[in-house]
């Protein structure tokens, strides 16, 4: 059986605020929270969960696609989890490698290395019924804007991980935004 992926919330980034595209996987045991950054109240995030019947005290993992506080700055909601970023996995007092791109968190997902809107980003590829979706801040929004990340430490090396995320994906969930299908690339 594949895993499930749904959309807590969908982010945006606008003039008066910012919030980050928040995702929950279920895939066997693993009970994984994506990018649990900024929202206007944690209930945004609490309560969807509640509704799929997943309680915060039963998230086993966070992932995070990146360092930035509108993607981490909830974390702290999922105090029993595993953290996992680009080149680690963290629990309790414990910094625990990972051999990164490839990384398995469970056996529907991993990690797959892709540089640019910071030299640390990550992409988690879910195997779904649907497809593979790819959670991840190579694109802001759904209709790709910005082109340029205004952001990136390396657009170059954006350019080249949303290629390989298009090519690894039929579904993106951007950094702030609702999920598109990879057949179209997003407009520039």
């Amino acid at each position: 059986m594949a895993a499930a992926h749904h959309l807590l919330h969908a982010g945006y980034a606008r003039d008066d605020g910012v919030a980050s595209s928040i995702s929950l996987v279920l895939d066997g045991a693993a009970v994984i929270v994506v990018d649990p950054g900024m929202v206007a109240d944690t209930e945004l995030i609490l309560a969807p969960l509640r509704s799929l019947g997943v309680g915060a005290d039963d998230v086993t993992h966070v992932v995070i696609t990146h360092h930035h506080p509108d993607h981490t700055i909830n974390i702290g909601l999922f105090a029993k989890a595993e953290v996992v970023d680009f080149w680690a996995r963290y629990r309790g007092d414990q910094w625990l490698d990972h051999e990164g791109d490839g990384h398995r968190i469970s056996p529907h997902t991993r990690l797959i290395l892709t540089p640019g809107h910071t030299n640390e980003d990550a992409t988690l590829l879910v195997e779904t019924d649907a497809g593979v979706v790819a959670c991840t801040h190579a694109w802001w929004r759904a209709d790709g804007t910005p082109a340029v990340d205004p952001l990136a430490d390396d657009q170059h090396a954006l350019e080249a991980s949303r290629k390989r995320i298009l090519a690894e994906a039929d579904i993106i969930v951007p950094g702030h935004g609702h999920p598109f299908v990879s057949g179209r690339p997003p407009e520039s």
